[in-house]
């Protein structure tokens, strides 16, 4: 599996922004848990390319796309450093799986990886938020190591949270 950076700096390729949209199409549970989208059960193209230009939006975050064997089976969004400047952690805003292979190992390898790469940049530590109404998410998380440090809404939304934090070690 290779994570490849979405490029910020110009428009989704027409044949990416239609592998993202199947991509979050296929997680219509998620979305109606989040409300991220009007309608779960219509994801479009121009709703990903708004939600992906507001993710990369920060100067400091960027989006990962997961490839297995060419296919588009996962995207990760993180932040290398969070708006409240007390907060010393990298941030993972978003790891989504395709639900069509979920349960196949996909989520933890890209959350691996990640991982990897803030460890490679000398970072300590990661932190994320799940939704409190994502029990899957919060379990998946947990199964990953990280630790529940906060629960609080989150900056966009103010939806309820539980913030989420991993100690990276050294390999």
């Amino acid at each position: 599996m290779i994570l490849e950076p979405l490029p910020a700096d110009r428009d989704i390729p027409a044949p990416v922004l239609a592998e993202l949209t199947a991509l979050y199409a296929s997680n219509r549970d998620f979305h109606a848990l989040s409300g991220d989208f009007p309608d779960p059960d219509d994801v479009r193209q121009d709703q990903v390319a708004a939600a992906l230009a507001d993710e990369l939006a920060h100067p400091e975050a960027e989006v990962l796309l997961a490839r297995s064997e060419g296919r588009l089976i996962g995207v990760a969004a993180t932040l290398a450093r969070h708006p409240d400047p007390l907060d010393p952690d990298p941030w993972i805003g978003l790891l989504m799986v395709d639900a069509r292979v979920q349960g196949r190992g996909y989520g933890r390898r890209i959350a691996a990886l990640v991982e990897e790469r803030f460890r490679t940049a000398g970072r300590t530590a990661v932190r994320l938020a799940v939704l409190d109404n994502n029990s899957k998410g919060l379990a998946f998380w947990t199964a990953l190591g990280y630790e529940v440090i906060d629960r609080r809404p989150d900056r966009a939304h103010g939806r309820p949270c539980t913030v989420m934090r991993k100690t990276l070690r050294a390999l």
